[in-house]
C-alpha cells in the first residue's frame, strides 16, 4: 500500500521545536536532527502497529514525502519601542530555517514545496501581553521589544496542499495519506480524498484537535516524540 505523507512545514517546526526541548541528546537547533527525525517521524507511519497484539501488521511503501514552507524573511527593520534597526537574517532562527530547507533538498523521495511569506508591515503586541495591558496588570510604558512579534503571514501554502493531495488522490498514486498539520483547512483536501477511496489519517503531533474534525479523517495518530507528565522523566 502506498502511502503519501504531506507535511506543514511551519507547524512541524514549531512542535518539534516546543516538544523536543526537553528530550535527551536532541538539539532542536540543528538542521540534520530536525530534518533526521522528520524522516523517523514519516517512517514510523509506514508501519502502523496494532493495538492488541502490539506487533506491526501493515507495511506501507513510501510514495513520497511532501514538505510545504516559505522562504524565511530577510528584512533589516527598526524595533517597536527601542527604535534600535534590526535585521531577521542575521538570526539563529532565519539560519536553521534555510538550513533545513537546503538539507531537505538532498533527500531521497522527498518533495520541497515553497509558498511566499507576506510580510504584514509591521509589529503587533504579543496576546499574552495585551491580555495584560487590557487587565491593567502591565503599563504600556513598561513595554519592551520583547514584548512584539513583526507579523508575517505565509501565502499558497495551504493552497499547494491541497492541490498535491488532489492530484494525488485523482491519479491514484497513493491509497494512503497522512497529513502532519494542526490546522483545520485540511478539512477539504480531506473530504476529496476520502470521497476517492484514499485513507486520510492526520498526525497533529500530539496537539489537540476540535472534536468535529473526527468526521472528516479516518484515523488520528502522532509518532513523534511526547513531552512526559509533569515531574515524569523524559526519554
Amino acid at each position: 500500500m502506498k502511502t503519501a505523507i504531506f507535511v506543514d512545514g511551519a507547524f512541524f517546526i514549531r512542535r518539534i521545536q516546543y516538544l523536543y526541548k526537553k528530550k535527551r541528546d536532541f538539539d532542536t537547533t540543528n538542521a540534520e536532527s530536525i530534518v533526521s527525525e522528520l524522516e523517523n517521524i514519516c517512517y514510523r507511519h509506514l508501519n502502523q502497529k496494532n493495538k492488541e497484539t502490539g506487533e506491526y501488521d501493515r507495511a506501507h511503501d513510501l510514495y513520497r514525502i511532501f514538505f510545504y514552507d516559505c522562504l524565511p524573511l530577510s528584512k533589516r527593520v527598526s524595533k517597536p519601542i527601542s527604535k534600535d534597526s534590526f535585521d531577521f537574517s542575521t538570526t539563529e532562527q532565519y539560519k536553521l530555517r534555510l538550513a533545513i530547507l537546503e538539507c531537505l533538498k538532498r533527500k531521497p523521495k522527498t518533495a520541497l514545496r515553497l509558498g511566499k511569506l507576506q510580510d504584514m508591515g509591521g509589529w503587533k503586541i504579543k496576546p499574552d501581553v495585551l491580555k495584560n495591558l487590557l487587565e491593567k496588570t502591565v503599563a504600556f510604558e513598561d513595554l519592551t521589544d520583547d514584548d512584539f512579534s513583526y507579523e508575517v503571514r505565509q501565502k499558497s501554502v495551504d493552497m499547494k496542499i491541497g492541490i498535491d493531495i488532489a492530484s494525488v488522490s485523482y491519479k491514484k498514486q497513493a491509497e494512503r495519506i497522512v497529513l502532519i498539520s494542526g490546522d483545520s483547512d485540511f478539512v477539504p483536501a480531506a473530504k476529496l480524498a476520502r470521497r476517492e477511496g484514499i485513507e486520510f489519517i492526520l498526525d497533529p503531533m500530539w496537539q489537540p484537535i476540535s472534536s468535529d474534525l473526527f468526521e472528516h479523517i479516518d484515523g488520528l495518530s502522532s509518532t513523534c516524540f511526547r513531552l512526559p507528565p509533569v515531574g515524569g522523566a523524559t526519554a
